[in-house]
């Protein structure tokens, strides 16, 4: 489409319809990188696919993994992608030729693994029914330091075998890079620093399990999806005490919802729903009003992204493993730079006459005029004058001469 062609006052904030889908396997985790040209991909087979937004085809296929991939992460320049898998695995790939910056063994299946903002060496990952870990690559040997997840205090809980029932679920990078976010399977929202390694702040936001955190484009904001049925939008300007500024649910059917995420100005929040809605909930951040319900495919979303720059959303189909498209269905206006130019709104018939396709030799035609013109001749043969026009030639008026 040319898109000097589009009215850009006619476009709206948020997608209306499903338009498209991709296809290449089954997809089990999706992520735009920071300038949403390049989508990254994990399939449920090990692979990391990278498709190329402009053409929707496969740009590169990266093979290393051998279980299901949970989570795919980009660096902030686009050029490389960590990708956290079922089969304990975390590699960094280089899209620049395909090949493997590092592969790291994790002691557990890993959950999701989430890059340091500015050091490619180092990232935290979220270990299935374990403590966290942040991982830092020092002279090519990895350093692996884990997480705190009980604070000090009453809520340091055990079981009969004196195994902690409080662990850690999910973990973030503060835009900084000198703090970490992690929710617990206790509703503890906890900030962590990271030299030396120890809990800043912790604040109890539900007595639910927090199953995902994600940053909002401008990095002031920060969304939570826990089993309580709520999605949660916190301001973490201060960091000893993150204020919950909205609170988002279905009131009426109290849906649990899989995987929530921000629009690209913040101004709006989306989260797809658990088992049998198969639609995806877009509401205004700043009145907390529902705006849209879009209609899915009849399967589960279980991952969600919205582009960086344009009004499109992309999630992964359960059951198919499809990445939908929903965006909005834009018109071109060309009469904006024809003026003449008028849109039909049906086909009309048009009746052709004889000779409108002829063909009509205008030289040819030119010539003929000319050579029936010859300028005037006085009769006693003296040299005719320079008249500023001529006339045509009559053979009989000088039959006598």
């Amino acid at each position: 489409m040319n898109l000097e062609l589009v009215d850009p006052f006619s476009i709206p904030d948020y997608p209306e319809t499903l338009t498209g889908s991709l296809r290449y396997g089954h997809a089990t985790s999706i992520r735009f990188n920071k300038i949403g040209n390049v989508l990254a991909a994990g399939l449920v087979n090990g692979l990391v696919v990278i498709w190329d937004v402009s053409t929707s085809s496969v740009a590169r296929i990266l093979t290393g993994h051998t279980r299901a991939v949970q989570s795919v992460c980009w660096s902030n320049c686009g050029r490389f992608v960590l990708s956290a898998a079922r089969d304990w695995k975390c590699i960094l790939w280089d899209l620049h030729d395909g090949s493997i910056r590092y592969v790291l063994r994790m002691p557990a299946p890993v959950w999701t693994a989430e890059l340091h903002p500015t050091n490619l060496n180092m990232f935290v990952a979220s270990i299935l029914e374990g403590s966290p870990f942040l991982v830092e690559i020092k002279d090519g040997i990895p350093q692996f330091t884990p997480l705190p997840t009980n604070p000090e205090g009453p809520e340091f809980v055990t079981d009969r075998r004196g195994n902690s029932k409080h662990v850690t679920l999910i973990c973030l990078f503060h835009p900084s890079g000198n703090y970490i976010f992690s929710g617990t399977s206790k509703g503890w929202l906890h900030v962590i620093e990271i030299n030396p390694v120890r809990i800043k702040s912790s604040n109890r936001i539900t007595s639910q399990n927090i199953k995902q955190l994600r940053l909002s484009f401008c990095k002031r904001y920060l969304i939570m999806n826990s089993t309580d049925r709520v999605i949660r939008t916190i301001n973490i300007q201060d960091l000893e005490s993150p204020e919950v500024e909205h609170k988002f649910q279905d009131v009426v059917n109290r849906l649990q919802w899989n995987s929530c995420a921000f629009s690209p100005t913040g101004e709006y929040v989306l989260a797809t729903t658990y088992q049998m809605a198969h639609a995806i909930y877009v509401w205004e951040r700043g009145m907390g009003s529902l705006v849209k319900i879009l209609e899915g495919p009849k399967e589960e979303l279980v991952d969600v992204d919205w582009h960086p720059v344009f009004p499109c959303i992309i999630a992964v189909g359960l059951d198919t493993g499809t990445i939908h498209m929903w965006s909005v269905e834009q018109k071109e206006s060309w009469s904006a730079f024809a003026p003449d130019f008028q849109e039909l709104e049906e086909n009309i018939e048009y009746d052709e006459p004889e000779d409108e396709f002829d063909i009509h030799d205008e030289k040819n035609e030119n010539k003929e005029e000319v050579d029936m013109a010859v300028p005037v001749k006085l009769l006693n043969n003296t040299p005719s004058t320079n008249l500023p026009f001529t006339i045509p030639l009559n053979l009989n008026s000088f039959a006598e001469v």
